[in-house]
């Protein structure tokens, strides 16, 4: 039976914007304020997801969520019309209204985690959606996201869709962002590897000093228990505290896995030596494993920060080569342009690289990795999923249309009060519901 991986990319949502959030994450930090360009953000998303689609890779298409959310508006306390509860949160909260302004959902490597078939004791894709409480304009996605999950992969026979884990930093789950597999062949069961930023339960054990870590061991733990996976066929590694204080909020910004191939800067990982050794153990020596380790001398970690050169996407291609996805931020500087150009001659299964604009989500802290959930399937379960967020000529189409009809080309902090910004959003998200037959996912269509 034909294995493959399916990437499910977050579409931008109409409230895109720069209000920086995120606290660790440099680039949000650095452009909050900024003007933004929905409509812009949300054509280069499309546009990548069709380009994966040309290259013959399966591609999906992940909605974004309702915003502003006047749901969590009135659990603080805002009352009256949707527009009085707007217009209140502007005066006496603008901050909290930003929060809930936040179109975060579009990078939804931190959706979920996700185990294949092949991994699971039962053998069936397993979805746990991240809780995402280190930050709180995330914390409000997990609801939402395990709907919407739930109406893509809805066929009892080959998912299984799991509650997010507690609300509690003890148990903050990042998602996919700190999580990668490893594997021959995706036909063949891999080793998951689950990266942590610091031991909830024990206080002892190193931790960033400056920015939070938003994953915790146990949350990685947890998980893993709820899909089922072996112990023999599972690494936990905690990624480098001091990374983290320099701005490397998830595993994603520093290191990315495909099938055989690591490919991780040289601080990434806490004893390095030891887990990667522990991994070579698990992967087996049948199928040679590459671990290729950019060194500081080659790539800085500011530098990989500044471009995202991790946070950029590992695939193989149908032809059996493995191609980078990379944001033009990549080929515009010299240092990591050169490093790319030489790394496709290296004699790795990596021998290609491609690069696409995906400015609108870098300037908030996001790549090409970040807008991307990955999903090993057999053809069998893709027939499963639902067919309608499947990336087609036909839907690339349509949604290009959706997106010039329901966006704003440009978006400011004093355009988050406007109440009429929420009537936009529910009237494309109820069009969208239709477009890909998701059904009644938003708080607004089941009240």
């Amino acid at each position: 039976m034909k294995y493959f991986e399916a990437n499910f990319d977050g579409l931008v949502g109409p409230t895109h914007n720069y209000a920086g959030l995120s606290v660790g994450n440099v680039a949000s930090q650095n452009n909050a304020n900024n003007q933004s360009k929905p409509k812009q953000a949300a054509l280069q998303g499309l546009q990548k997801m069709k380009a994966l689609a040309d290259l013959g890779m399966v591609q999906g298409v992940l909605a974004p969520q309702e915003r502003p959310d006047v749901f969590t508006l009135r659990r603080l306390g805002f009352s009256g019309s949707d527009a009085n509860v707007i217009q209140q949160a502007a005066k006496q909260a603008p901050a909290v209204l930003r929060a809930v302004c936040s179109a975060s959902s579009m990078w939804t490597a931190n959706a979920a985690t996700i185990s294949p078939s092949r991994d699971t004791l039962d053998g069936k894709i397993h979805f746990t959606p991240a809780n995402l409480t280190n930050k709180f304009h995330r914390s409000l996605e997990p609801a939402t996201t395990g709907r919407i999950l739930a109406a893509m992969f809805n066929d009892a026979r080959y998912f299984v869709h799991h509650t997010h884990l507690p609300d509690n930093d003890h148990f903050g789950d990042e998602g996919a962002a700190n999580h990668t597999r490893l594997c021959a062949d995706y036909g063949q069961p891999g080793v998951e590897v689950f990266v942590f930023g610091r031991a909830a339960f024990d206080p002892s054990r190193p931790a960033p000093k400056k920015y939070p870590a938003r994953q915790s061991l146990e949350s990685c733990q947890a998980v893993a228990r709820l899909h089922g996976l072996s112990d023999d066929k599972v690494v936990y590694i905690q990624q480098n505290p001091e990374v983290i204080d320099q701005g490397v909020f998830h595993n994603d910004v520093i290191a990315v896995g495909n099938q055989n191939v690591l490919f991780y800067h040289q601080q990434a990982f806490l004893d390095s030596a030891t887990k990667l050794a522990e991994l070579k153990s698990k992967f087996g020596a049948e199928t040679p494993l590459y671990l290729i380790e950019v060194l500081d001398s080659e790539v800085t970690v500011q530098q990989a920060i500044q471009t995202y050169l991790f946070n950029t996407q590992v695939i193989t291609l149908p032809c059996g080569d493995m191609a980078i996805i990379a944001p033009t931020e990549c080929r515009n500087h010299p240092t990591v342009s050169a490093y790319l150009a030489e790394l496709t001659e290296r004699g790795t299964p990596i021998r290609q690289v491609h690069y696409h604009d995906v400015k609108q989500s870098m300037q908030n802290g996001g790549g090409p990795a970040c807008l991307r959930l990955r999903v090993a399937m057999s053809e069998q379960e893709k027939q499963a999923v639902n067919p309608n967020v499947l990336m087609t000529d036909e839907l690339f189409v349509t949604m290009n249309q959706w997106v010039e009809r329901h966006y704003r080309d440009v978006l400011t902090e004093r355009d988050l009060a406007d109440p009429a910004l929420l009537v936009e959003n529910r009237t494309a998200l109820d069009a969208l519901t239709k477009i890909l037959n998701l059904g009644s996912v938003y708080q607004f269509q089941r009240d």
